[in-house]
């Protein structure tokens, strides 16, 4: 037997040895589940039975309550123990360091899983923890010299060798030796896969460029351009899992917010990134959060996605320059010149008296214009009716009735010749030269995509901006899609670490592409920009296919070959769907995703309908799914963006399009092994 077979063999044991482990900790635990269990309704029953005959000072109660709530969070904390160790039979473990402590002469070898396991409580682990301070050797350190801190110090020795492990449904799919760490998927599964001295040179490079990436704690606001394939998404997640890591005395999952497209990403992290399976990161798309800010303005506001479709279905030249003048430099510096005059047109200063207290206009002027001028202008009566109740509530030793209060603030209130925003915003589309909104009630105002973002501006300057102080660290994917006036309100805010990322390529519109020229102009000297430029996640024939539609050629393509690109036309529908069916593989060559990505929602739904009556299963992705599933999927090419399938099948009907250029790019892009680009006459 080979030394490389052995090793295989003793991995193979230490595996099963593992699972059996797991196994039988989870029936131990099941059954004292059950035991628990017996003892609360026990204790129910009891408690009921003899409550009217407990001591009347109620300690006997109190200590019943107690001993019951007890056993109730005991039975918790087995169940979750139970759900965690259920997770690690799929995979206990994935990684792997030997290390030799200073003064020995054997390594010992340490691994690593989503979660410690040892045989019994308070036994040697089995698994550590991938957060446990042994496991920084894992992540922190190639070859040589290492060090940890422990709870009896820092202990100090060498790194013999680190091994890194895929492991399915308790299988050993894949294991390989490695310095460095390596946190992408595709290229484990090469290194996994071959021995090529050449290939293992070129992965390091690339990990060496990602853990500049990963390990930077020195920059505030990190922005990552990485071009389709080159792993920008896994990056910035790894980054994540290293920053709650290294930082967990004050960083916790709920202190980091991903904005994203669409809501199925959180659900997607899990899948690229089982380190943060237990985490709960939150996640927003930027279109909500706006939305339920302005719900006290209009009752609805159109998304990027109605936005989109509105556009593909009605091209119109003139609104999108609309759009985009509303959401640019020069729109922001129009609204601050409105809001440098919006003072006079909004105020009408009038002396109030109140049970025989004065304010004159002079001294409301005074108060308003220098005492209370940080305060924003739509909130700054507030302030002035607060000094004025609390100069009234001293002179006259008592608190203001709440009808007192109600009649006071209705006289400051009289000041502004309006507060309602929907009517100062259509002043500013007046003063901009803009088609005013229609003058409707509460219930009929939808606001359109173009006004969201210049609206919430509005707001925030003269209403104020609640600072999200609990976001420590906010996630910013598919950075070319957010506009100059979106990441000005972002930067407004949060003031936090953020990390950005995206490709300027795969911008949803093709005059937005200066992203990276705006973006320094807001962040200023905090911000550092990476380039990653090598493409390695998709094959060789897609990487080039997807360039030559965009016309890219700045990429560094990893040699990773595999099928070509098929290009068909269909003259009817039923070819194209037959097709499908025959070259779909999922579950067959290590694949378990697919697409079919159409140009619009109305068509991406009429292809779900008709490969379901096909009896071909598969999953539909709109706006609000918040679940990714392994299989085959149905979307949009707009939704499918960030998204990454082993198979991908574009189905586009033959029309001409301003959107169709960066469609096909964006779907050419999402596969990593098969490429299947049909066009179908209308």
């Amino acid at each position: 037997m080979s030394q490389t077979e052995e090793l295989s063999r003793r991995e193979e044991q230490f595996l099963e040895n593992v699972l059996e482990n797991l196994r039988q900790r989870i029936r131990k635990i099941a059954q004292e589940l059950e035991e628990g269990q017996k003892d609360i309704e026990s204790m129910h029953e009891y408690y009921w039975e003899n409550y009217t005959e407990m001591d009347q000072y109620g300690y006997e109660d109190y200590d019943n309550q107690q001993a019951l709530l007890h056993r109730i969070n005991a039975n918790q904390e087995k169940l979750d123990l139970k759900h965690r160790f259920q997770k690690m039979l799929d995979s206990p473990f994935f990684g792997r360091v030997d290390f030799i402590y200073e003064g020995e002469e054997e390594a010992e070898p340490f691994y690593i899983g989503i979660g410690n396991f040892a045989q019994r409580t308070g036994a040697t682990p089995l698994i550590y923890d991938w957060r446990a301070p042994v496991s920084s050797l894992f992540y922190d350190y190639d070859s040589g010299s290492a060090s940890y801190e422990a709870p009896a110090g820092v202990l100090t020795g060498e790194i013999a060798s680190k091994w890194q492990y895929k492991i399915k449904n308790g299988k050993m799919i894949y294991a390989f030796e490695s310095d460095t760490k390596i946190d992408d998927e595709i290229l484990k599964q090469e290194l996994g896969s071959s021995g090529d001295v050449q290939l293992k040179n070129i992965v390091r490079t690339i990990q060496k460029e990602q853990n500049e990436i990963i390990r930077n704690t020195g920059d505030k606001i990190l922005v990552i351009q990485g071009a389709a394939g080159s792993g920008k998404t896994s990056v910035a997640l790894h980054r994540i899992a290293y920053l709650l890591y290294h930082d967990r005395e004050h960083l916790k999952s709920s202190n980091i917010l991903i904005l994203s497209p669409n809501s199925v990403f959180s659900d997607y992290i899990s899948h690229i990134l089982p380190e943060l399976g237990e985490e709960n990161i939150r996640e927003m798309s930027f279109d909500l959060f706006a939305y339920k800010e302005l719900k006290d303005v209009v009752s609805d506001c159109e998304d990027r996605y109605h936005h989109m479709e509105r556009q593909m279905k009605f091209p119109d030249k003139k609104r999108q320059k609309r759009f985009r003048d509303k959401q640019s430099f020069a729109m922001t510096g129009q609204m601050e010149s409105f809001l440098a005059v919006l003072e006079d047109r909004l105020l009408d200063f009038t002396s109030v008296e109140f049970k025989g207290m004065q304010l004159t206009e002079e001294e409301l002027i005074e108060l308003c214009y220098f005492k209370f001028q940080e305060i924003p202008l739509l909130a700054r009566m507030d302030a002035v009716k607060e000094y004025f109740k609390d100069q009234y509530e001293t002179l006259h030793n008592r608190d203001l009735s709440e009808e007192e209060e109600e009649i006071l603030q209705r006289k400051f209130d009289r000041m502004y010749v309006t507060k309602d925003l929907y009517v100062i915003y259509n002043w500013l589309m007046e003063e901009c030269g803009y088609e005013k909104l229609p003058d409707v009630p509460y219930e009929r105002r939808i606001l359109e995509y173009e006004d969201v973002f210049p609206m919430l501006y509005l707001k925030y300057r003269l209403k104020g901006k609640n600072e999200h102080r609990n976001i420590k660290h906010l996630v910013i994917d598919e950075m070319q899609d957010y506009s100059y006036l979106q990441y000005v309100i972002l930067h407004t805010l949060f003031s936090c670490r953020m990390t950005i990322l995206g490709d300027k390529a795969q911008t949803l519109d093709e005059t937005m592409r200066d992203v990276l020229l705006f973006l320094p102009k807001i962040f200023g000297k905090k911000m550092r920009t990476i380039v990653l430029n090598k493409s390695y996640r998709n094959t060789v024939e897609i990487a080039t296919y997807a360039g030559a539609i965009n016309q890219t050629t700045d990429l560094e393509l990893l040699d990773r070959h595999g099928k070509a690109v098929e290009e068909v036309h269909f003259s009817e529908e039923e070819s194209m769907l037959k097709a499908i069916g025959e070259n779909l593989n999922v579950g067959e060559n290590g694949y378990e995703t697919a697409a079919v990505i159409a140009m619009t929602e109305e068509k991406a739904r009429e292809l779900y309908e008709l490969l379901k009556r096909r009896g071909i299963q598969a999953s539909y992705i709109d706006r609000d799914t918040s679940v990714f599933e392994r299989g085959l999927t149905v979307t949009t090419f707009y939704l499918a963006k960030g998204l990454e399938f082993d198979q991908v099948f574009s189905v586009f009907e033959e029309e001409e399009n301003p959107l169709m250029t960066q469609a096909k790019y964006i779907c050419a892009t999402r596969a990593l092994h098969e490429l299947y680009m049909y066009t179908v006459s209308l």
